[in-house]
């Protein structure tokens, strides 16, 4: 029996005014989704149980068989676990994006934040943009008095760890949580340490709004990388054998260090697509080939699909559409197509880890619908995969128990 988890993130959203009142699950084509959703069964879950903070960072540790209410230490530790970084005793992390504040001589607070992702910017520009920070002699002098180091990535996604680090009492804000939205309101605050995380925002800004990097890519037309944002705190965490738990090794094909991170932790293979960004231009074919190689491998995969939530965020609806029937069409329905033909018996789990609301263009924590299906049965129960059908089957309460469902045990 091979096992198929398959995570759309930020699919489900509340009905759109746009799409005539449906939802994006609604109005997109998704033949194969819906066709699964009609042979197994739909209910609705709480991956992000409250008082967490509604994303992935919970999410996917509530499917992944993790209650967050338990593990959840904060979003970067499982970042910096995908990407090799070792914590010491005493370290924190966070992640540093890089982001476009609002243009014109203001103050870091009376900007707004126009882009949680400078514009979804590309590695080498990325990398490029941190270096200018890392060179600067006066920023350099700013990380060694906060005991700060920043670990570059080719993507907008960067991590700090804060080495003798004391977190507690600081509030932290997710910036793709507040786009549009003056950055005052949303900068770290609490005590005399969060100023530490403000003065370098304060001067990455400074650094960056008009240096050489950042006006070229005003004049390409793109988003400028004109500041960074420190949120996502959290220190070491530790996850239960995957192996010990389900009696399953696996791997997880994304293109997120989240979702990869908590993989690792798990024990499950890390896989690594070229040409993968979590983007709508992510490399679909490398993805369906890893992850049915994979599946020769092993007898769970994880299939993890970014681009959903990366559009909602970026106001992009004609993209999340998109992204969701591409989900359907370039990676689902062929996988099911080689399983079938191959003579498979498989089991696949698939959903949204939390709704993104093409509204606020923000992350949502309410229930989200998911799809169990099985290839040897055909439940009869018709309709489709969507929030309407999702509320209308069984209630999960924590999606930690979803691994459960799709290994069929008591």
């Amino acid at each position: 029996m091979k096992y198929l988890l398959i995570i759309g993130d930020g699919m489900a959203d509340n009905p759109v005014e746009q799409l005539g009142g449906k939802t994006p699950l609604q109005a997109a084509h998704i033949p194969t989704i819906d066709r699964m959703a009609a042979r197994g069964q739909v209910g609705s879950v709480v991956n992000c149980p409250k008082p967490l903070p509604p994303g992935s960072e919970t999410a996917i540790l509530s499917i992944f068989g993790c209650d967050p209410r338990r593990y959840f230490t904060g979003r970067s530790p499982m970042e910096a676990a995908a990407s090799g970084i070792q914590m010491r005793p005493g370290d924190a992390t966070f992640r540093c994006n890089l982001v476009t504040l609002e243009d014109g001589e203001l103050p870091l607070e009376r900007r707004r934040i126009l882009s949680h992702s400078a514009g979804s910017i590309d590695g080498p520009s990325a990398l490029e943009t941190v270096d200018v920070l890392l060179s600067h002699p006066d920023f350099a002098r700013a990380l060694e008095k906060a005991r700060l180091e920043i670990h570059p990535f080719p993507a907008f996604r960067q991590l700090a760890v804060q080495h003798q680090s004391d977190i507690s009492g600081i509030q932290f804000f997710p910036p793709h949580d507040h786009l549009g939205e003056a950055a005052g309101a949303y900068l770290p605050v609490g005590n005399d340490r969060a100023e530490v995380f403000v003065d370098l925002m304060r001067l990455a800004n400074h650094i960056l709004d008009h240096h050489p990097v950042t006006e070229k890519r005003r004049q390409a037309g793109k988003l400028p990388a004109n500041g960074v944002w420190f949120w996502a705190q959290g220190t070491a965490v530790k996850l239960p054998s995957f192996r010990q738990q389900y009696g399953l090794d696996g791997a997880v094909v994304s293109a997120v260090p989240l979702c990869h991170g908590i993989g690792v932790l798990r024990g499950l293979e890390m896989v690594e697509v070229k040409g993968a960004t979590g983007e709508l231009d992510t490399n679909f074919e490398g993805k369906l080939e890893a992850t049915w190689a994979k599946l020769q491998q092993y007898d769970f995969v994880c299939l993890h699909l970014e681009a959903p939530d990366e559009c909602t965020h970026n106001g992009d609806l004609p993209g999340k559409l998109q992204a969701i029937e591409w989900l359907d069409s370039r990676l689902v329905a062929p996988l099911l197509e080689r399983m079938d033909t191959a003579g498979m018996d498989y089991r696949v789990l698939l959903l949204s880890d939390h709704k993104t609301l093409t509204a606020t263009r923000g992350h949502d924590g309410d229930p989200v619908p998911y799809l169990i299906y099985d290839s040897r049965e055909d439940t009869g129960r018709g309709g489709a995969y969507d929030e309407e059908n999702g509320a209308a089957g069984p209630f999960l309460a924590c999606g930690d128990v979803l691994l459960d469902k799709l290994f069929a045990r008591p």
